[in-house]
């Protein structure tokens, strides 16, 4: 079955450049467009996409209310968020990561990252630009208190685990910083000298530790405890 993906943006410009995009590859079918925010909460709740490729300001409900209401109701939280941002909008985007969006992509980040986010998404990974990797991730850390990760309180309330670094091995660790700084599962194989299974494998196992829903928040706790810098 092919990849299905609403596109959600409040511009027509960019939702059909999107669209003709995605649908152009193969094994990926757009089966909506919305044009804001409500109407994107309506269309995941009726079409159940795989993937919603989300912009963050829209009209009616922006991107992160949308995002928080999907991502809360067992109906639709299976379907994948992808946010689609730009830096002027970075404080949006610290709560989107805690709402549990699966990437983000800016606007003129490419056809291929496009493609390849929402690929990743379906995968149960996650793909953030690398651009975007270490300056959000940077202002994130300083923008949050500690005391919100890693700690029983932010597990029991969002998922993620309470875990120190010290409950990874050396080489997950070695594994997670790389994805902290935006490096794919092959260029993490490559630099590391293992196949792309193993880091899979790493990843999986660091995800259960961590209580981790994507590679996103595991990319948030390497540099929330220093694994990234």
């Amino acid at each position: 079955m092919p990849i299905s993906v609403l596109v959600a943006d409040d511009q027509e410009m960019v939702r059909s450049g999107f669209c003709l995009i995605l649908q152009a590859q193969d094994g990926i079918k757009v089966v909506g467009e919305a044009a804001d925010g409500a109407q994107a909460v309506e269309l995941v709740q009726r079409l159940r996409p795989d993937v919603c490729l989300m912009d963050i300001r829209m009209p009616k409900i922006d991107g992160l209310t949308a995002t928080r209401t999907l991502l809360s109701s067992p109906q639709t939280r299976d379907t994948k968020i992808i946010m689609v941002t730009t830096f002027d909008s970075e404080e949006y985007v610290y709560e989107a990561l805690r709402a549990g969006a699966a990437g983000f992509v800016l606007k003129n980040a490419g056809p291929r990252f496009l493609v390849d986010a929402v690929r990743a998404a379906v995968d149960g990974g996650a793909l953030i630009s690398p651009s975007v990797t270490v300056r959000l991730l940077e202002r994130f850390v300083h923008a949050v208190p500690s005391s919100e990760f890693g700690s029983p309180a932010s597990a029991r309330e969002d998922g993620r685990g309470g875990q120190t670094a010290e409950a990874l091995t050396s080489r997950e660790r070695e594994v997670v910083a790389k994805v902290a700084r935006g490096r794919t599962n092959v260029e993490i194989a490559t630099e590391l000298a293992i196949t792309v299974g193993t880091v899979k494998s790493h990843l999986m196992h660091v995800q259960e530790k961590l209580q981790a829903r994507n590679r996103v928040e595991i990319a948030a706790w390497a540099w929330q405890h220093g694994l990234a810098r």
